[in-house]
């Protein structure tokens, strides 16, 4: 059955500006500026004063479902713009210890002795993505940036980099995995 009318409000906070035109959003703050094309969704998305309104006429129950996936798309620019978002991985290791050299520029990260073999593994960082070694907690690695999108698809391109292979993986269970997930406060 459609829906004759649905539509979810979004308050903009203080500092931050929203631009929409024809489907591509722009939000900018105080950490930087980040853009999202959903040319693709058929919904309406307006900015009235200090709210951004999603609207969908005559939806079925999954066009009707991407009001909630739109608001919470723009919701996650808008914290990345304003606070910023944290990964913390952690290495796990039964015998070999697993050494991670990251890049002097933080956009890379190269991975060695991984369950004892020769092979080095890099894996470059997405756009906006700084990764450190944790000087608190020995065998961390901490991702941050702005886009949540791009902070959690680097640190899954880290653990796939490090998957066992011809092992039984309930016993295995050596890699590097996501520890904490964290959004950073603004100094």
């Amino acid at each position: 059955m459609k829906d004759i009318y649905k539509q979810d409000e979004l308050a903009i906070p203080e500092g931050v500006t929203v631009n929409i035109k024809s489907r591509q959003v722009t939000v900018s703050g105080p950490r930087g500026e980040l853009s999202k094309n959903l040319r693709h969704l058929n919904i309406e998305i307006n900015v009235v004063g200090q709210k951004i309104k999603f609207i969908v006429h005559h939806g079925l129950r999954k066009h009707v479902a991407c009001i909630r996936t739109v608001r919470s798309l723009v919701n996650n620019m808008i914290v990345g713009v304003t606070k910023g978002f944290e990964y913390k991985m952690r290495y796990v290791y039964a015998h070999f210890p697993i050494n991670v050299v990251v890049s002097a520029n933080g956009d890379a990260v190269e991975i060695r002795n991984f369950l004892g073999q020769k092979v080095v593994f890099n894996v470059k960082m997405h756009e906006g993505v700084t990764v450190a070694s944790s000087s608190s907690q020995k065998d961390e690695l901490v991702l941050t940036g702005n886009s949540l999108e791009n902070v959690s698809q680097s640190a899954a391109d880290i653990q796939q980099s490090c998957l066992v292979k011809n092992k039984d993986i309930r016993k295995f269970l050596d890699g590097i995995y996501v520890s904490e997930r964290n959004v950073l406060e603004s100094a």
